[in-house]
């Protein structure tokens, strides 16, 4: 691959959004090859999934099917968008991605670890970020912010904070077992400091 792969990684209320926009305009900036996706969504069929995941509140979603609904759009959106960009040479900027399956689907919703990353590399043809950012932020305070957004909770969203706890601790563990591309950024502080934090870290991968 040509280009650099980075994913933005956090709990609900960390920033990431924001973030992963200062990232673009910057990188932009710098006349840089760079674009931005999201997942679940970053096509067509994978935006029709987010939908069905996270805001249909009349549909009873099984662990296993949320699962593999979100490896389908994993699936779609590695071949459709991400692996083409990268052959391209495009830095791509994409928010969440396998380390979230493991969070979410793992750790909260108590599927084996082991086979939900198994299942991701099956999904994404063993594709893997070049680098992380997790923005890492107490589950409570993220809650508050997207309370204060009012924009409406999701499903995820909607989990009890002892869910949201052990998402944080999956992360750290994910911290922990790859230093090297997973990187923590204390999303408490103030989001210039935040970004700061986050071009300092990619810098270094920018240099050659």
């Amino acid at each position: 691959m040509k280009g650099l792969f980075i994913t933005f990684e956090g709990g609900d209320g960390a920033g990431k959004t924001t973030l992963i926009d200062q990232v673009f305009s910057q990188l932009q900036q710098r006349s840089l090859k760079v674009m931005k996706t999201r997942a679940p969504g970053g096509t067509k069929a994978g935006e029709s999934i987010r939908e069905l995941i996270l805001h249909y509140k009349d549909v009873s979603v099984l662990p296993r099917t949320e699962l593999l609904l979100y490896l389908a759009d994993r699936a779609q959106h590695v071949e459709e968008v991400i692996r083409p960009a990268l052959k391209e040479g495009y830095i791509v900027l994409c928010d969440r991605f396998n380390d979230s399956t493991v969070a979410y689907q793992g750790a909260g919703r108590g599927i084996d670890i082991s086979t939900v990353k198994e299942l991701c590399n099956f999904a994404t043809n063993n594709l893997q970020p070049n680098l992380t950012l997790y923005l890492d932020l107490d589950p409570k305070l993220g809650l508050e912010r997207v309370h204060k957004l009012g924009t409406g909770k999701d499903r995820i969203e909607q989990e009890k904070l002892s869910f949201h706890d052990k998402i944080r601790h999956a992360f750290h563990t994910i911290a922990e077992e790859e230093p090297e591309r997973f990187h923590l950024v204390d999303a408490s502080r103030p989001p210039e400091e935040v970004f700061l934090k986050a071009m300092h870290i990619i810098h270094a991968y920018l240099t050659p």
